[in-house]
């Protein structure tokens, strides 16, 4: 069985990092499923799901590691190509990738105990994002 479900989000973008482990774990519960697999994806070009350690530390790690690999005043062709400024968030959000899967059992995600399922937003701007969610299994 396969249900579709979204959830929608509020950013402030520049590397905003939302944890979203509850909304999902909440989804998975309610799908009535037992054991299967959820995927998160961001229909987006400046957005990207991964896990981490939700703590001030890890996530200031994270934002650093960004800004070296993919600097907010880098020089981007993307900026010439369409007078824009955000060239870096496409950047990052090709890195980390616009989607996740996570397994679950007997209705419960199967994340470690330090590890959270986060939505970082890279655009250089407020946006209203809509994540999808497909959840497989029986």
């Amino acid at each position: 069985m396969v249900i579709s479900e979204e959830l929608r989000l509020d950013t402030e973008g520049h590397c905003h990092i939302i944890d979203i482990s509850s909304r999902v774990a909440e989804a998975v519960r309610g799908s009535g499923l037992l054991s299967g697999t959820v995927t998160i994806f961001c229909p987006g070009s400046t957005g990207g799901l991964s896990t981490i350690e939700y703590e001030s530390g890890a996530l200031h790690d994270l934002e650093r590691a960004l800004d070296q690999i993919a600097p907010p005043d880098g020089d981007y062709r993307h900026h010439l190509r369409w007078g824009d400024d955000n060239g870096h968030s496409h950047v990052r959000s090709a890195l980390i990738g616009p989607s996740l899967t996570v397994p679950f059992v007997e209705g419960a995600l199967t994340l470690g105990t330090w590890q959270q399922i986060v939505f970082l937003d890279f655009d250089t701007r407020p946006r209203a994002r809509r994540l999808v969610l497909q959840i497989m299994g029986e």
